[in-house]
């Protein structure tokens, strides 16, 4: 889709040059220390790092093409243009064919409008690719004032082998942002965008346009047709003013630069899906560029940079949409999501109460701050976020099985077993076969030892939905262990154990069942294994490793003597 580009930064977290391409000057230590640390940022996605060591090593070596090439990368990553196209120039002026360059410098000229510019650029072959090119020219064509020119270069795009989809949207929205909207509605109506005319953007277009054409039932119709009765506060928004017979303005796309920002935006949505995530922040941080109010490249950019594991930077851009948007809840619970993630979670949980206190009405935000409240063992807090949760519905709803799963287990952290039971029921009410509800209800009670037939059932069930879940196949071992049927339990253990292999709980439950068929040697290996995994990550916290070091020292038999359990044998019949 955008040529040679692609290829090459796959191998982004490298660098987009091979080491072996730099030569560096004799007796450059300094040069070589900053453009090894540079390349190490790279590595680890640390634009910032990365662009500050790219910009000393330039230093001792201006005119090389390669650290160029990378620190204008390391800039675009960071949504830095105007730095970015500056080095893409020196890079131009060596003479250098850089697709990042290219995208840097079109970036800018985009940007100041200068629509005549771009237009030279694709006719000299400074390309990115044949479908950003085209897409750039057609556009540039209506910034220049040329319509007739513009929906020309857009048609002869479409002639290119799986381009007419992309080529037919954009025309549609060219049309549309001069006012041609019955020519925009035939384009959608035609079927002449593909796939591209389902997209949630495209629907928010063709819903604009439709009200320009006084054709508001329509445009209802096709809102309740993609998105059913649950609408978020964007589209809740279109609707309502539809409802009141209000003209909805085209406001997709306003200008020629509005475009061309949709290009990159477009190009960013499909790359998704078979490109690297660093290639495709590339494409999202140009559409913010162009269009700093465009939310969902914000939105975009943000969730790219959380993937990349850029978190800061990714709680940056969160908060660049503003409170009056209507996606200023989404942004708002990314921007809790990245801060959790940055080990904030006190800061995440601040976010949430103030989204709380503005968006209340929407489930997913008290259920998002029920969820980091959970996460934090705030329990007695959970339960009543996920409480305002489901007060929010007005009648059942499938959704609420998750809310009530959440629920039940922050009732059952605090000992709460009655409250938490009747919460996994409810759950299952509304999702009868939910392998998750069914496992912890399942597992709960084969720990309580209560109705143990049906937690027996209820876990077979779960590890039919999931037989890859290790968690899953670890409750049905420990089920059978728990109702005496120790061989039984031994095959579902292991397989427990090859699914989850580095799992304290896992390993320490595999031992245990090994000790109850006589394995003995092997229990105690696995109980071994069970304390060196229990230090990682925190993992202790679900393991009681002193109960280990006690059945390594003395046995399982001895361990359930004093803790007062039956010992294996009466559990076993025999």
């Amino acid at each position: 889709m955008a040529g040679g580009m692609i290829s090459r930064m796959r191998a982004c977290g490298a660098g987009l040059v091979l080491a072996a391409g730099l030569a560096f000057p004799a007796g450059a230590e300094t040069l070589a220390g900053d453009y090894l640390a540079a390349r190490q940022a790279s590595f680890l996605g640390d634009y910032s790092a990365a662009a500050e060591y790219y910009g000393r090593a330039i230093a001792h070596d201006p005119a090389n093409p390669e650290l160029l090439e990378r620190a204008t990368l390391a800039h675009m990553s960071l949504g830095e243009m105007e730095r970015a196209a500056a080095l893409a120039e020196r890079l131009a002026d060596e003479g250098y064919d850089s697709q990042v360059g290219h995208m840097a410098e079109v970036a800018t000229l985009a940007k100041a409008q200068d629509f005549a510019g771009l237009i030279d650029r694709v006719s000299e072959q400074r390309a990115i690719g044949p479908l950003v090119d085209g897409l750039v020219a057609a556009w540039s064509e209506l910034g220049r004032g040329d319509m007739s020119a513009a929906l020309v270069a857009f048609d002869e795009l479409a002639k290119e082998k799986g381009l007419a989809g992309f080529a037919a949207y954009h025309k549609a929205l060219a049309l549309a942002s001069v006012g041609d909207f019955e020519g925009a509605d035939a384009v959608f109506a035609g079927r002449q965008a593909g796939s591209m005319q389902t997209t949630r953007r495209a629907i928010e277009g063709r819903v604009q346009i439709l009200s320009q054409l006084d054709r508001e039932d329509e445009a209802i119709a096709l809102i309740d047709e993609t998105f059913g009765p649950t609408l978020d506060p964007r589209l809740t928004q279109l609707r309502a003013a539809l409802e009141a017979d209000d003209t909805l303005p085209f406001s997709l796309v306003r200008t020629a630069r509005d475009g061309v920002a949709e290009v990159f935006y477009t190009l960013a949505g499909a790359l998704s899906s078979e490109a690297n995530d660093d290639f495709t922040l590339l494409y999202a941080r140009i559409s913010q560029f162009l269009r700093p109010e465009h939310s969902g490249a914000i939105l975009m950019t943000a969730t790219l940079l959380e993937k990349l594991g850029q978190h800061d930077l990714a709680v940056a851009a969160y908060k660049t949409v503003p409170r009056d948007d209507p996606d200023f809840h989404a942004a708002e619970m990314g921007r809790a999501d990245a801060l959790r993630a940055s080990g904030k979670p006190d800061a995440a949980i601040e976010v949430l109460e103030q989204l709380a206190a503005s968006h209340g009405d929407m489930p997913a935000v008290q259920s998002a701050l029920g969820d980091v409240l959970r996460q934090q063992e705030r329990y007695e807090e959970a339960i009543e976020a996920y409480g305002r949760a489901l007060d929010t519905f007005e009648e059942p709803d499938p959704a609420q099985w998750f809310l009530h799963y959440a629920r039940g287990i922050s009732h059952e952290r605090l000992s709460h077993w009655d409250a938490a039971e009747e919460d996994f029921r409810a759950a299952l009410e509304l999702n009868p076969e939910q392998p998750q509800v069914l496992n912890y209800l399942g597992y709960s009670l084969v720990e309580r030892q209560e109705k143990l037939d049906e937690a027996l059932s209820m876990i077979e069930s779960a590890v039919s939905a999931q037989p890859q879940s290790g968690y899953i196949v670890d409750s049905l071992g420990w089920a059978l262990y728990r109702l005496g049927k120790y061989e039984e339990a031994v095959v579902h253990m292991e397989r427990a154990a090859e699914l989850m292999p580095v799992d304290p709980v896992v390993n320490d439950h595999l031992g245990d069942v090994y000790w109850a068929v006589g394995r003995e040697v092997e229990a105690e290996f696995q109980w071994k294994r069970a304390l060196s995994f229990a230090t990682w990550d925190d993992a202790s916290d679900e393991v009681d490793m002193e109960r280990i070091r006690q059945k390594l020292e003395v046995g399982l038999d001895q361990v359930l003597a004093e803790e007062g359990a039956p010992p294996l044998r009466m559990a076993n019949g025999d």
